[in-house]
């Protein structure tokens, strides 16, 4: 086992595990931070996607060793009072269903949109594309990234 020092949501963190533990059971499991869902376990799905330095990343994939002094920001950092643009546009919309798969959509969206505050409807689905919806809410998906998208840039 190893002693890993990590920054997530703005807070420091300390994980005694092994070194190829993947992220997301360091979240889940060691710090309690459970809005990071699992979904397959092979970086298909999306539904376990945090920002690492900014970076939608797949953290049941991504070995804790490799976090090194990177900022982790998970659902449960992405905003204080759940009002992000995209969390806001999400209620607005009223996506979710199921919701199980929407924390790694918002994240992803989010990270879309801090990289490109304007995209296009192509540019939103080939990034949204890697993240599945078990209920089949991409149309809603595609609207509130949209409606995020008009809000950040007024």
């Amino acid at each position: 086992m190893a002693q890993y020092k990590l920054q997530i949501n703005g807070r420091s963190y300390q994980a005694d595990v092994e070194p190829d533990t993947p992220l997301l059971w360091v979240l889940r499991d060691h710090l309690g931070l459970v809005g990071t869902k699992y979904g397959c376990g092979i970086a298909q799905c999306g539904a376990c996607t945090v920002h690492v330095n900014g970076e939608a990343t797949r953290s049941c994939v991504y070995p804790v060793s490799a976090v090194g002094k990177s900022k982790v920001i998970t659902i449960e950092g992405l905003s204080a009072k759940g009002d992000h643009p995209v969390q806001a546009a999400w209620n607005e919309i009223d996506v979710s269903q199921c919701g199980y798969c929407q924390a790694g959509q918002i994240m992803t969206a989010a990270a879309l949109l801090k990289k490109n505050p304007k995209p296009t409807t192509a540019e939103i689905d080939a990034t949204m594309t890697g993240n599945i919806c078990r209920c089949g809410t991409y149309h809603r998906i595609r609207e509130a990234v949209q409606l995020a998208a008009n809000k950040t840039t007024k």
